[in-house]
């Protein structure tokens, strides 16, 4: 098989049905971005639908602009828009608080209709906060629930009529390892247990088909694949069986069946709209709204091919170019088990990956010692997956990673 060389990357650039997608975004010059698995890149229209909220909605228009400019609408009508890209129908998609927060309504909700069982049963690569917020929660309710935590490819085989819920990430945060959401769907629903699925690392990337799958909840977050901003608003699903049969734990005026009667008794309101809470970060769900509008005209299953063929050659030019060089892969080669990310271990995986930042290609670090590379299908180009591998290459050759100042850690890695 010949050599890959940047040529034959630009070359796919050029076939690339997704190229004009990427001039919806602010992409600094001489910057390779390989993180919006972590935070998604600015979209252009953000800045000036900002500029206008704050300035001739909030600053012109004061508090009239809930009802004049729909602001009260907002968690709605961005639900909308992402149940599109999860599978889902409108009615069951709303904006709203953090996918921690999220996590904790749901898990409640579904428990609630578990009533003699007790098992919350997850991986060991779920994601940490959900995890926590699982635990939080069964200290909370104080009757006997357990987290039960197995081998991502045990899951299948753990789940007995025993569990309750079974709550997953979808995407291992970590390694990029997908999980087969239809099998352990249909698993489940076949001994009575209840599904909770956490999309932050697909919406966005993968082509996700909630109601396909039966998948009963999901929680997502706003920041990574959906280009929202730092700690954009979250988004929770409810399939359309349980919305009317769920009750979730935490009771906010928005979440009232009248919120603007101001009764001192709290009663639900209808639907997906009973798991609100407080009042909607217009500002913050402006610049989702930005985000998800990146989508427009966009064929969700091309997305994912060039997510995979993005992966692909990573994989391929790491084994090409970087051989010998203390690397080992840590996703799954295989294109179709994997998500939008390719991860490799390296002893000094953090220092490596400030070397490769401080050239400026971005990717991050997680702990113990993976160095994650992202693929957003929108914006990422063949070509900078051959610069981000050529520029890998050097710092590993030079040891660059060795010099003190990319040894200290910083907050966020």
């Amino acid at each position: 098989m010949p050599l890959l060389d940047r040529a034959h990357c630009e070359a796919l650039d050029v076939q690339d049905p997704l190229a004009f997608a990427r001039a919806r975004f602010e992409i600094p010059d001489g910057i390779v971005y390989l993180d919006g698995n972590s935070l998604g890149a600015l979209p252009k229209a953000t800045a000036a639908r900002l500029e206008m909220v704050v300035k001739e909605q909030w600053g012109k228009d004061l508090i009239t602009g809930w009802n004049k400019h729909g602001w009260v609408d907002l968690p709605r009508r961005l639900g909308a828009r992402i149940a599109k890209l999860i599978g889902a129908d409108a009615d069951e998609v709303v904006v709203c608080d953090s996918t921690s927060l999220n996590v904790f309504k749901l898990l409640s909700a579904a428990l609630s209709l578990r009533p003699d069982r007790h098992v919350i049963l997850s991986d060991t690569g779920n994601f940490p906060t959900d995890l926590y917020m699982a635990q939080g929660l069964s200290d909370l309710l104080d009757r006997g629930h357990k987290l039960e935590l197995v081998a991502p490819e045990a899951i299948v085989d753990r789940i007995s009529p025993a569990v309750a819920v079974v709550m997953l990430t979808e995407i291992d945060y970590r390694t990029g390892r997908r999980h087969d959401m239809a099998a352990i769907n249909a698993k489940a629903k076949a001994d009575g247990v209840l599904t909770l699925w956490d999309l932050a690392h697909s919406a966005g990337a993968l082509t996700v088909n909630l109601n396909g799958t039966g998948t009963d909840f999901a929680i997502g977050c706003g920041y990574k694949y959906l280009n929202g901003g730092p700690g954009a608003p979250a988004f929770l699903f409810v399939a359309k069986r349980w919305l009317d049969q769920t009750r979730q734990p935490l009771f906010g005026w928005f979440g009232h069946a009248a919120p603007f009667a101001f009764e001192t008794a709290y009663q639900p309101k209808a639907g997906i709209d009973r798991f609100l809470v407080g009042t909607p970060a217009v500002l913050s769900m402006a610049a989702l709204e930005c985000g998800l509008a990146t989508f427009d005209d966009i064929d969700l299953a091309a997305i994912r091919k060039k997510s995979e063929a993005l992966g692909d050659l990573m994989i391929e030019l790491v084994s090409q170019e970087c051989a010998s060089t203390g690397l080992t892969l840590a996703s799954p080669s295989v294109s179709a088990e994997r998500g939008s990310q390719v991860s490799y271990a390296h002893d000094s995986g953090y220092a490596v990956m400030q070397a490769l930042i401080a050239r400026g290609v971005i990717g991050d670090f997680r702990a113990p010692n993976l160095m994650r590379f992202g693929f957003t299908p929108l914006y990422v180009r063949y070509q900078d997956i051959w610069d981000a591998v050529a520029v890998l290459k050097s710092v590993l050759a030079g040891a660059e990673w060795q010099r003190p100042e990319f040894n200290r850690r910083a907050a966020v890695t």
